[in-house]
């Protein structure tokens, strides 16, 4: 999972046992649930409330149990309790919620953080070190509890700006700069925890648990508390504390007076050294008990330990190692593309000649002929595109001006009868009664007179005055028919209402 682990943040304390005068101890108490950009956590303001409960139980003097706090609201909480700190012995800060871990160091998301791209995280959350920074003026103990190892949404979804930029799982590991300064984390570094099924987290159920058993140490005390999260995670997550205390026992709740009992057994120290170097978690922790311990059940614990951790710096070594593989790679070079091969002056041509067509400049096929018609097509190109290109040849210079062109240049001529439509003739359809006329326009058509008959007067002669005509062929006409003339016979027409044809024989 891409998620951070969630985060138990508890600030520094610093208690001094058997003082003369009373120690001054406050609390901050934080649960983010309601998150806007990301599902609710239903735990969080639940674990703050059973928390607080637990501070006030103990006698704490001042205690502040805030929920669901925007960006600005955790950065005011945070600076009026790094004032009232400046006047405690013992300062302790808890958070519940999301939280994020970002090139090593961590941060607490409130609950208006969108997170969309990894650098909104230095904008939109809360560095650990700011909570740090508000517990650090406690005299005595400083203690920051983390229970924000549920499964993150944040980032899942987020974008990375930097490929080689490290968004681990879960938190980081703390080293405080501070001394008396502890760090409880619900699960160790680099691991996610449980958000539990029931109304609080298995982390928190163990602190209320464990923290306020009067007299005990809290060293020993967050040790119980692991062992609990263990057992009922099925040794799924393993809470973890970093920094370190004093040597004497530092209990959140004052032990009660108890009778002179027997003197305790010379193991009980080796076993406290031991749950100091656990406590710890370090190579020197460890290596400075084998040092005093060299033999037995508790040294060879320690020495298994070491073993541990050892595998972990391997597997952090080979993380690294791919990390810089993968920025190496990305810092190369990118490879020059390769130049295209020059073209002969018929190629040149022909591209050209290619493109004009696209255009609508040149009608023809390309030929790679560079002709009459191919240097009218360009001077056309010149004309329409505003350009003043070499038409006596096919250049480059033509070719990528050409091809700078999305869409026809050259309108399109059509032949009579036809209209552009587009980059395509369409023929021209004129309706009923209309055609087209050499403007390309559709005009009605006008009608005409039939032409008058003209009889020619000369074949008419009066009735009077027959006349004899050969039967060469002639055919005679009335309203019976028409038939031959008869050899020896006249033609003879006659006028009045109706022109008759009468034949006449000898």
């Amino acid at each position: 999972m891409g998620a951070l682990p969630w985060f138990s943040l508890f600030v520094s304390f610093w208690l001094v046992c058997g003082s003369a005068h009373a120690e001054r101890r406050m609390a901050l108490v934080i649960g983010n649930s309601a998150y806007k950009s990301v599902p609710r956590l239903s735990n969080p303001a639940n674990d703050a409330t059973l928390v607080g409960d637990m501070f006030k139980k103990a006698g704490f003097d001042w205690i502040d149990i805030r929920t669901d706090l925007n960006a600005a609201e955790m950065r005011k909480a945070l600076r009026d309790f790094g004032g009232r700190a400046r006047d405690a012995e013992v300062a302790v800060i808890y958070y519940a919620g999301h939280g994020i871990e970002l090139d090593g160091a961590n941060y607490l998301i409130p609950t208006d953080a969108a997170l969309e791209t990894d650098s909104d995280v230095l904008d939109e959350t809360v560095a650990l070190d700011r909570a740090l920074f508000a517990v650090e003026p406690a005299k005595q103990l400083r203690l920051i509890i983390l229970d924000a190892c549920r499964d993150n949404p944040f980032a899942k979804s987020m974008k990375r700006t930097v490929a080689a930029r490290a968004i681990g799982r879960g938190l980081a590991k703390v080293e405080p700069n501070s001394p008396n300064t502890m760090i409880a984390f619900a699960a160790k570094a680099g691991s996610t925890a449980s958000d539990g099924d029931s109304r609080n987290s298995p982390f928190a159920a163990a602190l209320v648990e464990r923290l306020p058993t009067p007299g005990l140490d809290l060293r020993k005390a967050f040790g119980f508390v692991r062992d609990d999260v263990l057992k009922n995670t099925s040794y799924r997550q393993e809470p973890y504390v970093y920094g370190s205390l004093g040597g004497d026992d530092v209990p959140l709740v004052a032990a009660k007076p108890i009778a002179t009992g027997p003197q305790a057994s010379p193991d009980d120290a080796v076993r406290r050294n031991y749950e100091l170097a656990m406590q710890l978690g370090t190579r020197d922790g460890w290596t400075a008990f084998l040092s005093r311990y060299a033999d037995g059940f508790y040294a060879d614990l320690a020495k298994g330990q070491l073993n541990k951790i050892a595998a972990e710096e391997a597997r952090a070594a080979e993380v690294e190692k791919a990390r810089q593989a993968e920025q190496k790679v990305a810092a190369l070079p990118a490879p020059a593309p390769s130049p295209e091969p020059a073209q002969s002056p018929q190629e040149l041509a022909k591209s050209v000649q290619s493109e004009l067509r696209r255009v609508g400049c040149l009608a023809d096929a390309e030929s790679g002929d560079w002709n009459i018609k191919s240097q009218r097509s360009l001077t056309l190109f010149n004309k329409y595109a505003g350009t003043k290109l070499n038409t006596a040849l096919a250049s480059t210079d033509a070719l990528d001006a050409i091809k700078a062109r999305s869409g026809r240049v050259c309108p399109l001529v059509c032949d009579h009868g036809f209209r552009a439509d587009g980059d395509a003739c369409v023929k021209i359809a004129c309706r009923a009664g209309y055609r087209v006329n050499d403007n390309n326009d559709c005009e009605k058509v006008q009608d005409k007179k039939p032409p008058i008959a003209v009889r020619d007067q000369s074949r008419v002669r009066d009735e009077t005055a027959p006349s004899k005509q050969q039967s060469s062929g002639r055919m005679v006409c009335n309203q019976a028919g028409c038939r031959p003339l008869k050899s020896g016979c006249t033609l003879v027409s006659r006028g009045g209402a109706a022109l008759r044809e009468i034949e006449i024989c000898d």
